[in-house]
């Protein structure tokens, strides 16, 4: 499928089926209420976040709305406008490998990217238009497939909001934002429209000066399992970048905690897509496409070594990346009901292409020096998979699922030697076992097997770049293995809890390193893993949340480096406390602690925890006008969003030194947002 008949294809199907008119089923609005997962949820680390919940949030960026995911850590080591940094269930999961993350059923992992795998660039999402928030965690869905053996997290958005809104946003640090969106009547449906413009310096002595406009036009009809919706999405941002800087120069009096060592760092981004979706529901089936097109185009410029390799130019590199993706997910469901019980049988396909050039360049103030390499990357994957869903008695369910996935990678390199065309595939089986409820408590057994795929590049390369050295080929497709045990609870009136343990394990693999242009040696690893999460609506207007985890991972092998993993998340929590009591006024208090992290494999250097306060208040004016004031960092710690250590030169600097290199905490700022509904 190219991704000029695409189009087309969205446009013949959806109109060819018209939505019939559904009694049973509401239109998608936004709603907001806690959803009771108990007889709905497979595993007892899935869950769905309301837009009641999502909005109390007081997010500073808009990847932050999935940390509502119960132990997963969002943060930033650079500029706005760069992909953030996920950690989640013992892995630092880099810009995105292994979270799964689509937005409308548009995947927004990018494979073989230039900077890193499953990059993950979230910034064009507009929170106000969610309506939901689905997660999942583990190998354990069948429907789920490449990066989400960690988790997978859905964003769902509206395709009808209750009103309009039209919103004016003022903060520290040269903070602004402006957005307006409403739904109108037109034809037989709807057409929902929404329009964002947003600039943000941050705290540094470099101001990011991050601009960015977004835009997202939706018509639809119907309803939400009766209907269709066709999407077009533009984003377009810029920034400069503060990346990490070394700790010796900040405790030296060299540099400030925000200051910048290349200040020419930073890049470009923008985003365009295409997008539709069908639904049709009857008492006996139901059935589903989606189908998408996406532009991406990204200029991203970095230093992390300063002085190291070049001390003449400096190490500044260049990661051009830009891709068309299309795609396709189509399923189709048998319900079947008995007596003594229910089954759900699904058959689902999921097809993608990307068309990709990107490279690595050496660059002086956003010039190129030299070339190190560039490519032209065509990754075509298609997944098949079935799964059935059983309710064998009022107190047994079972889930089991089967899933085959084949790939193809075809990469044209600037030198021979590292072009070339690779395969692969694999199955991956999953048994979920549900006992209750009893009293309002369910018991799970999850175990399943699930995959990454390792970057197109690294599949066909015998040679690095850099050093014209020979290099060994990736595994294309990387297995996973996780076994979870859980409960789930709404036994105390008011109390919903959820309990698992869990056990994931990843074979050996090799890994393409977008900074450097070529592969670097994996070992098998294996993460155990604890996790609790609780919501307590404890008045009307009084609620509270809880959520606490704790990951052991570990490489497997001998090796006398160390088994522990550089970055790999331990102990994380959070509280929250949202009050809505009779009146204009309310708010919410969210505290998150992200543990210390071993920085080597040895563990003989760690990173220090870092402790977060947000919070917001909000008076409402009159039925349409509000008034929100947003706190972030409200103690003003001086905590480390993220660290890592490693061998930099500063410039001045007669040899590169081992050291931690840390990106700031933004110091505490208010931002003051004037909503009107109409």
């Amino acid at each position: 499928m190219t991704p000029r008949s695409l189009p087309l294809l969205l446009a013949a199907l959806f109109s060819a089926t018209a939505a019939h008119a559904d009694d049973i089923f509401q239109r998608v609005l936004i709603d907001g209420s806690r959803l009771n997962q108990l007889g709905v949820a497979d595993s007892a680390n899935a869950g769905s976040v309301t837009q009641q919940q999502l909005d109390a949030r007081t997010s500073y960026r808009p990847g932050e709305l999935l940390e509502a995911v119960p132990g997963l850590i969002v943060s930033q080591h650079s500029g706005e406008g760069k992909a953030n940094q996920f950690y989640l269930r013992g892995f630092n999961l880099d810009h995105g490998t292994d979270l799964r993350t689509t937005v409308d059923e548009m995947p927004v992992n990018q494979r073989s990217h230039g900077h890193g795998q499953g990059w993950t660039d979230l910034n064009f999402l507009i929170p106000e238009l969610a309506m939901r928030l689905d997660y999942k965690k583990g190998p354990y869905s069948a429907a789920q497939g490449d990066f989400s053996s960690a988790g997978a997290a859905s964003v769902v958005y509206a395709n009808r909001l209750t009103q309009g809104i039209a919103s004016v946003g003022v903060g520290q640090n040269g903070f602004r934002r402006a957005l307006l969106a409403d739904t109108l009547d037109a034809g037989d449906g709807s057409l929902l429209y929404a329009l964002e413009a947003q600039r943000n310096d941050g705290p540094f002595t470099q101001p990011d000066r991050y601009r960015k406009l977004n835009g997202v036009l939706r018509y639809s009809e119907g309803y939400a399992n009766n209907g269709f919706n066709v999407t077009a999405m533009a984003y377009d941002a810029s920034w400069n970048a503060t990346d990490q800087i070394p700790l010796r120069a900040v405790q030296d009096g060299t540099l400030g905690r925000f200051d910048a060592v290349d200040a020419s760092d930073g890049g470009k981004a923008q985003r365009f897509s295409l997008s539709g979706a069908w639904r049709q529901t009857t008492d006996d089936m139901s059935s589903r496409v989606s189908a998408y097109v996406i532009a991406n185009r990204l200029a991203l410029f970095s230093n992390f070594t300063y002085a190291m390799d070049d001390p003449d130019n400096g190490d500044q590199f260049a990661q051009p990346d830009r891709r068309v993706t299309a795609g396709l997910h189509a399923s189709h469901t048998w319900h079947r009901h008995t007596d003594r019980g229910s089954s759900d049988t699904t058959i689902g396909l999921q097809l993608q292409n990307d068309n990709i050039h990107n490279g690595l360049y050496n660059t002086r103030q956003r010039q190129t020096v030299s070339t190190t390499r560039q490519d032209h990357i065509v990754e075509s994957s298609i997944g098949v998979y079935g799964e059935n869903s059983t309710r064998w008695s009022r107190w047994l369910r079972t889930v089991a699922g089967l899933r085959a996935d084949a790939y193809r990678f075809d990469v044209r390199s600037d030198r021979a030697a590292n072009s070339g065309k690779a395969s692969d595939h694999l199955f991956s089986p999953s048994l979920s076992v549900i006992a209750g409820p009893w009293r309002d408590t369910e018991a799970y057994i999850n175990i399943g097997n699930g995959f990454h795929s390792n970057d197109a590049r690294g599949t066909t390369i015998t040679v690095d770049p850099k050093t014209g050295e020979a290099a060994d080929k990736v595994t294309p497709l990387v297995r996973s293995r996780g076994l979870e045990l859980g409960l789930r609870s709404a036994a105390i009136a008011g109390l919903q809890t959820s309990l698992s343990l869990y056990r994931l394990d990843f074979d050996s693999e090799l890994l393409f390193i977008g900074d450097a242009g070529a592969t670097e040696a994996g070992r098998p690893s294996r993460r155990y893993g604890i996790e609790f999460s609780s919501y307590y609506k404890a008045t009307r207007w009084l609620s509270l949340d809880l959520d606490l985890a704790y990951a052991r991972a570990r490489s497997r092998g001998s090796d006398p480096a160390g088994d522990f993993i550089p970055g790999a998340i331990e102990g994380v929590a959070q509280l929250a406390m949202t009050v809505t009591p009779p009146g204009p006024w309310s708010g919410s208090l969210r505290l998150r602690y992200f543990g210390p992290r071993p920085l080597m494999e040895d563990n003989s250097v760690r990173s220090s925890a870092s402790v977060g306060l947000n919070g917001r208040i909000a008076y409402q004016i009159d039925k349409t006008l509000r008034v929100e004031v947003e706190g972030y960092n409200l103690a003003n710690r001086r905590d480390s969003a993220i660290d890592y250590y490693y061998a930099s030169r500063l410039p001045g600097e007669a040899q590169p030194v081992d050291d931690i290199h840390f990106h700031p905490v933004e110091s505490r700022s208010l931002r003051l947002t004037l909503v009107k509904n109409f």
